[in-house]
């Protein structure tokens, strides 16, 4: 038999559009010949729901869609997810629909309560197995986080199931992919039945989905990989209930899947969220040059507004950058300069400062006219405000509160300063778009004269693997001493990510791409007299 995968980019709440999609891929499964469709978990709402679930009225339009669904395609049984209520009780169902009538529904067995998950809290555990007939080949469902741990699919197996159909939303971060394919040989070991596994795509706020489902036999073997990032029906064939050898999808590099990461991230949330442009400040450093790429390769030119608003400080080089770098990809460009506003302030302020010496007082008052302005022509036309500032500065509070942090959406939130380097390099691989003068030049915010990041911060090299170790990998200050690193500079960075939570909580929301983000996945408290760093 033929049975399809569907790797759908679904959008939190669009019950209607998203059952309309699902429609269009069952059809779509039926023509080439299959008679099951595979949708990813939560399908008829999107993944995740949050709190949405806790509503009755949200769980029953979702229900009344699978209803729905189950009365209109009847020539092919449909997996489709769903948060099903029973007795004021919700749980993180999948419906199979067969015949136009919902002729089973699994609850999921294994609800996630860590990283970006919290199901616990909005979900009930289901107990039983589910195994249905579709062809003469016996299908069992787990969803998700049910193949991450021992149980669910040996229940699956011991009710019967010959193939394991398992829906997902597997959020993506780097090495993501290795650890599924892990995870379901274990799970294929334990229960000695092959895994066909559907992955949602897209992005959700910081989330992003990478779909790369598979199908993986009896023996351990990933019999057919699908492509990462794209949304499609992919048919799988089976020998009863053994997979063939289908489709095998090369992995893409480290920069290229990060790159297409943000891209995706970008498109989705400008997209779903009814934006028709986005605006961002150009400075002719690394950070905007690298923003502005993903913004056009995300949106198109035509969608993608830059701003270059010089100060007294400002390079005259890092305008002819930022200039040339706006006509090579073709966005709209402007130049606001900031000095007469600055001037304002500060003389507003000279009685207050009674002629205390210029300090970062001065320089953040530069970065909040910029961040006024950007809001201010978002205000007007509608554009949605890309911040720049990456993780190393979110990490150490190299950044200003309502000034270059303003915005709407944080491209570079998850993305430490080393891999910018590297992910600019990767795009100019493919054609070139940042000037190489930006890449080579040393980072400044030009706040002040001949001001370089450094005089401020350790060296991107030693920052990154720093904050790693401390935000990422949870490792003690003194266990990062004994990796090698200077414990003064430790002392200092571990201080600095401490006393700069109150700036991460006020941030705009950013693409997730590492195993621990400051957002979802990192819950610190502002007011905290925990100070690790003493202990060094």
């Amino acid at each position: 038999m033929k049975l399809a995968i569907a790797q759908l980019n679904l959008t939190v709440g669009d019950i209607r559009g998203n059952a309309s999609k699902i429609r269009s891929a069952a059809e779509e499964a039926r023509v080439a010949g299959a008679s099951l469709l595979l949708t990813p978990e939560m399908s008829i709402c999107s993944y995740p729901p949050e709190d949405l679930v806790l509503r009755e009225d949200f769980c029953a339009s979702c229900e009344q869609e699978v209803k729905n669904l189950a009365a209109t395609v009847t020539d092919i049984t449909l997996i489709v997810g769903f948060p099903h209520r029973v007795n004021n009780h919700c749980f993180n169902a999948a419906a199979v629909l067969q015949g136009g009538r919902i002729a089973a529904i699994y609850h999921k067995q294994k609800l996630p309560n860590h990283s970006v998950f919290d199901e616990i809290r909005t979900f009930k555990p289901g107990e039983s197995a589910c195994v249905f007939d579709c062809e003469g080949v016996r299908f069992g469902l787990n969803i998700c986080g049910d193949i991450w741990e021992p149980g669910p699919a040996e229940l699956a197996a011991a009710a019967g199931a010959q193939v394991l159909l398992v829906p997902n939303a597997s959020p993506f971060h780097v090495n993501k992919r290795t650890e599924r394919h892990l995870v379901v040989g274990q799970r294929v070991a334990a229960a000695g039945i092959p895994v066909v596994y559907c992955n949602l795509v897209g992005g959700q706020d910081e989330l992003l989905f990478d779909g790369a489902s598979f199908v993986m036999n009896g023996r351990g073997d990933i019999t057919q990989q699908l492509p990462a990032w794209e949304e499609g029906v992919y048919i799988v064939e089976l020998d009863g209930g053994t997979p063939v050898m289908g489709h095998q999808e090369a992995e893409p590099n480290l920069e290229s899947d990060i790159y297409q990461a943000l891209v995706t991230g970008v498109r989705d949330y400008t997209n779903k969220n009814g934006f028709p442009s986005v605006i961002l400040g150009l400075s002719g450093g690394i950070d905007s040059a690298l923003t502005m790429a993903i913004a056009v390769d995300a949106l198109g030119a035509e969608r993608v507004h830059a701003v270059m608003m010089p100060s007294e400080f400002t390079a005259s080089i890092s305008l002819d950058l930022a200039m040339e770098m706006a006509e090579i990809l073709g966005v709209k460009y402007s130049e606001i300069a900031i000095k007469p506003i600055y001037d304002v302030y500060i003389e507003q302020l000279a009685d207050a400062f009674d002629q205390l010496p210029f300090d970062t007082t001065e320089e953040n008052i530069q970065a909040r006219v910029r961040g006024n302005l950007l809001m201010a022509l978002s205000n007007k036309f509608g554009h949605l405000v890309l911040t720049t500032g990456n993780k190393s500065e979110m990490a150490t509070g190299y950044a200003t509160l309502y000034g270059d942090m303003a915005g709407g959406f944080a491209v570079l939130k998850d993305v430490p300063k080393t891999m910018v380097y590297r992910l600019s390099n990767y795009r100019n691989s493919l054609s070139r778009v940042i000037p190489q003068h930006i890449i080579d030049r040393a980072p400044s915010a030009e706040l002040r004269p001949d001001q370089t990041d450094q005089d401020s911060l350790p060296p991107y090299d030693i920052l990154d693997n720093i904050v790693e170790a401390y935000v990422e990998h949870d490792l003690s200050a003194t266990d990062i001493v004994a990796q090698g690193f200077d414990p003064a500079t430790v002392k200092k960075v571990i201080r600095l990510i401490n006393l700069s939570e109150y700036k991460r909580r006020q941030s705009a929301p950013g693409v997730r791409i590492t195993p621990r983000n400051f957002g979802k996945d990192r819950r610190y408290p502002i007011t905290s007299r925990y100070r690790p760093e003493e202990n060094l």
